[in-house]
């Protein structure tokens, strides 16, 4: 079972930074993200999520090698490619994985703008380490599925002095 962790930081360029520290600790197996996504709030009150993956560039990518693939085998390359980059685009477009876009879009509504709100679908991680890691990160923990002493020692960190 996953847990989610939304942080809200002052600005998008502090968020991100937190995300790449995350993949970074993901790539050293200290822990396991499903999804990592920053939204925004611009000042007319609109919206925008930065995903971590673009499901719809993706979708395309591997349409069209399959549509060349299949194109091939009829004689008909670009007409194959066209098709299955098409088709793709539309599957990745439709593909919502992780976590849920609207109630990241309704949860980031309660930020003010210029704020980002951080949000990491954590499958499994090895707490005390990437706590350490997050120490002194700043931000405003906004909302989680953790249990109540997991929470607060993720509290206690990001406010806490940098390591």
């Amino acid at each position: 079972m996953s847990d989610l962790v939304v942080i809200v930081y002052p600005t998008i360029e502090k968020a991100e930074a937190v995300r790449t520290e995350l993949l970074e600790l993901q790539k050293e197996y200290l822990i396991t993200l499903d999804d990592a996504v920053i939204a925004t709030k611009t000042d007319d009150g609109k919206i925008k999520l930065h995903q971590m993956v673009n499901t719809t560039a993706a979708g395309a990518a591997s349409g069209s090698f399959w549509g060349l693939l299949v194109g091939m085998i009829f004689l008909m390359p670009v007409v194959g490619v066209a098709i299955g980059a098409a088709s793709g685009a539309l599957g990745g477009l439709l593909a919502d994985f992780g976590i849920n876009d609207k109630f990241m879009k309704d949860l980031a509504g309660s930020i003010q703008p210029g704020n980002a709100a951080l949000f990491v679908l954590i499958r499994s991680m090895t707490g005390d380490k990437v706590l350490e890691h997050m120490k002194g990160t700043g931000g405003v923990v906004l909302k989680t599925s953790l249990d109540n002493e997991k929470e607060t020692a993720l509290r206690e960190a990001i406010s806490g002095p940098a390591a």
